[in-house]
């Protein structure tokens, strides 16, 4: 399933497995001046093909190693003789079949393992220049593209929400502020944010600032809670109400109880807003 939507010469291509005429989840790419950002998931693979069809696609870039960023890889190069590129720790993550958990299996399906490029620092289009930002935190070899004349920001999963209630275990929380920070630094009069979950942010800075305050201050709560002799299931409990649903469906990998651990080990520099 795909639905597209037009920005500002950007194209946003929502992608989805469907069961029972259903979105199963809904993840994004982003084609803009020959560029396609992100390929989304192996089950939409052929979709996305498809949909590229006589459009102006010169290459692509990977956001990072996900299987729902990867998916289409082969399908593209196959069909279009495009290359693909990505941040170097991603590129043999990207070559290689990923373990699953069952949810993502059903979800987003294995991606046919892809020979990438390691990317520069800038990608160049036609009539745009990208700035490759590395932001880690989410993944090994995250990466964001910044077009600073526009004000465009493509942000991969290294931003989905102001208000997260659960992330991966193996998610750092204060490497995701630093690279939200070095998102709000980008020397641009305007921040759009073009999110992989399929939302356009108009006032990304305003978004971003949200987000790190929510979470400088959940840190200082969920710290002052483990001084008082709280648990980790404790937190979860009076702070969040218990634990998001999300855990049992993805077989534990996303989950409160990560966000809270990864707040607790926050240092200065993830924390001082």
């Amino acid at each position: 399933m795909i639905e597209t939507a037009g920005y500002e010469g950007v194209t946003q291509i929502r992608m989805s497995r469907e069961l029972d005429g259903k979105p199963v989840y809904w993840v994004a790419a982003y084609l803009v001046d020959g560029l396609l950002v992100d390929t989304g998931c192996s089950y939409t693979s052929n979709e996305l093909a498809s949909f590229l069809e006589g459009k102006d696609l010169r290459l692509a870039v990977n956001t990072h190693f996900h299987e729902d960023h990867v998916g289409g890889n082969h399908d593209i190069m196959t069909r279009y003789r495009v290359d693909v590129y990505a941040h170097p720790d991603s590129v043999p993550l990207i070559e290689k079949r990923l373990d699953l958990y069952p949810y993502q299996e059903i979800t987003w399906g294995y991606p046919v393992p892809t020979e990438v490029k390691p990317v520069s620092d800038i990608v160049k289009a036609d009539r745009y220049t990208f700035r490759v930002v590395e932001t880690p935190g989410h993944s090994a070899g995250h990466i964001c593209l910044a077009e600073l004349s526009q004000g465009w920001c493509f942000t991969g999963d290294i931003f989905a929400r102001e208000k997260p209630k659960f992330i991966r275990a193996d998610e750092n929380m204060g490497e995701i502020v630093r690279s939200m920070r070095k998102i709000l630094a980008l020397p641009t009069d305007r921040l759009v944010l073009f999110t992989a979950v399929g939302k356009i942010v108009e006032d990304g800075r305003t978004a971003l600032s949200h987000c790190i305050d929510y979470l400088a201050g959940l840190a200082a709560k969920v710290k002052e809670l483990e001084r008082s002799g709280l648990t980790v299931d404790d937190m979860v409990r009076d702070v969040f109400g218990g634990e998001h649903p999300f855990a049992q469906f993805t077989n534990g990998q996303f989950a409160t109880c990560h966000l809270v651990r990864s707040l607790l080990e926050m240092g200065s520099e993830g924390d001082n807003c």
